[in-house]
């Protein structure tokens, strides 16, 4: 959407703001599919040009126009960010933490972020200076600091890109900077990568990366990554350490219809294209030479949990669908109307839609109810008892229209994030309990139907589905207190005769 009509002072910020970022320019036209490909900007010597001190890519007024809500808590929300800090709505600097580098960079970007203006600013800032960092180590030589820099300004670009709702110049330029940090991230990474776009009619093609396992032996499984609503493909495999990297099985990390890149790319968000999108991936994967056709599944994170159901319903083939951070509330009413104002903003971008009033009948048909029921293959749902934006009752209503092999797995006091009580501290890693859930379907070994629920001490307990309601903590309090209640005490010394 064009910029609206600004003063000339104005005009000379964003220019000098396009200036610093129009370097990556080149990268719009390059083909990079099948592997790495540098650019003129990246092959420079670090020294060669200064970067000039970036500015906010602010939010347009008519974006902001778009929703009431987000009109009303305008200044309550920058408040929030004050007192809270950049992750009031979602924890997006945990993620660095695990890059080489990373917990500084969210150190600092915390410490400096106090409003929503300042987010892509400071992002961007520490992008650029990431990204200078490891030309150096390229220049010299020193390909593992290189490798490290480049993913780590890869996100700090898509960091600088997240408040932008629209596809402004500002936005297409992180992305394309976002692009070429990433192709030099490839072309230093100690695992096969390949850069692939997967052709979807219309002369559109979805953008995504595979990530091979090293040492493989033949043809390999593979997992389908869908990220959620304010992730993306970049952090769909780790640096280092990837749970599924790490036993033999490769990587999609792909957005669709909606999502990021396919958003600028005026690819939006349906009620029905993700389907047809699952179908063309699907197909796409199992002609890979590198992939075994008959071992690919799915996983999903908060609304790519929603996503990789519509996917799961329509291929019976897939090995399972293991999906985190449930957003499976049909309508998304909680999210969208007692969360974080963003939350719809966001989602509003991603269906292409320019009102509230639209994007209000838009998810009046929104629910996996009629969907649920087509899932064949084995499917995990990973949940927080206490998420904030998608209650588990219709995590529990979903399992309930399932008739597939199923299991849930609760945590206890756990947010959206699946993250933030002892039961995710002291239980089984998130991580490491959907890898290796993989790993048995892939090997083939029999998966039983229940529901998992994880206590403060770390316990698993297990329920059956008919049962999942008692499984929540309070009802597990009422059963302690009957049981207490109703069982005969031992007399104490006291009572003793």
């Amino acid at each position: 959407m064009p910029n609206e009509e600004l003063p000339v002072s104005r005009k000379n910020n964003l220019v000098e703001r396009r200036e610093f970022l129009s370097g990556a320019a080149t990268l719009a036209g390059a083909s990079i599919v099948g592997g790495a490909a540098g650019s003129s900007l990246l092959d420079t010597p670090a020294s060669a040009a200064p970067f000039p001190e970036p500015e906010p890519p602010s939010m347009t007024p008519t974006v902001e126009r778009k929703l009431a809500r987000w009109q009303d808590q305008r200044w309550l929300l920058d408040a929030v960010i004050a007192a809270l800090g950049p992750e009031w709505d979602q924890g997006r600097l945990g993620g660095l933490a695990n890059i080489p580098g990373g917990a500084a960079d969210a150190a600092g970007l915390r410490a400096r972020i106090h409003k929503f203006n300042d987010i892509s600013r400071e992002f961007a800032r520490a992008a650029v200076r990431r990204e200078r960092e490891a030309r150096q180590y390229e220049k010299e030589g020193r390909t593992i600091p290189a490798r490290e820099g480049y993913f780590l300004a890869a996100h700090l670009y898509a960091g600088a890109q997240w408040p932008i709702f629209e596809n402004t110049p500002d936005n297409i330029a992180l992305n394309e900077k976002k692009n070429g940090c990433y192709a030099k991230y490839i072309q230093f990474a100690d695992h096969e990568i390949r850069r692939v776009e997967v052709p979807f009619g219309g002369g559109k093609t979805l953008p995504g990366y595979l990530h091979l396992p090293p040492n493989r032996s033949g043809r390999v499984p593979c997992v389908w990554s869908i990220s959620g609503l304010d992730s993306n493909k970049e952090g769909g495999a780790a640096i280092y350490g990837d749970g599924l990297r790490e036993r033999g099985i490769a990587t999609l990390a792909l957005e669709g219809p909606g999502q990021n890149e396919c958003a600028l790319r005026e690819i939006y968000l349906t009620q029905t294209n993700w389907a047809e999108a699952g179908r063309v991936v699907l197909d796409w994967l199992r002609s890979q030479k590198e992939i075994d056709p008959d071992r690919i599944a799915l996983r999903g994170a908060s609304l790519g949990s929603y996503l990789g159901t519509q996917v799961a319903s329509i291929d019976a083939r897939l090995k399972g669908a293991a999906l985190q951070a449930m957003a499976v509330e049909p309508t998304m009413h909680t999210a969208f109307e007692t969360g974080s104002p963003s939350f719809k903003l966001r989602f509003l971008y991603y269906t292409g839609l320019q009102t509230e009033a639209e994007l209000d009948k838009f998810l009046q048909t929104w629910t996996l109810h009629g969907v649920a029921e087509k899932v064949k293959c084995p499917y995990l749902l990973v949940g927080g008892e206490d998420d904030q934006l998608s209650p588990v009752e219709y995590g529990f209503q979903l399992m309930d229209l399932i008739s597939a092999p199923k299991q849930m797995i609760l945590y206890e006091g756990a947010l959206h994030s699946v993250s933030g009580s002892p039961a995710t501290t002291n239980g089984p890693a998130t991580g490491t309990f959907v890898a290796e859930w993989f790993k048995d379907r892939f090997d083939g070994k029999p998966m039983q139907t229940k529901l998992m629920k994880v206590d403060a001490g770390g316990q698993v307990h297990d329920f059956k589905f008919e049962d999942a309601r008692k499984s929540l903590s309070v009802s597990l309090l009422w059963q302690g207190a009957e049981q207490r209640a109703t069982s005969p005490e031992k007399p104490t010394q006291e009572q003793e005769p």
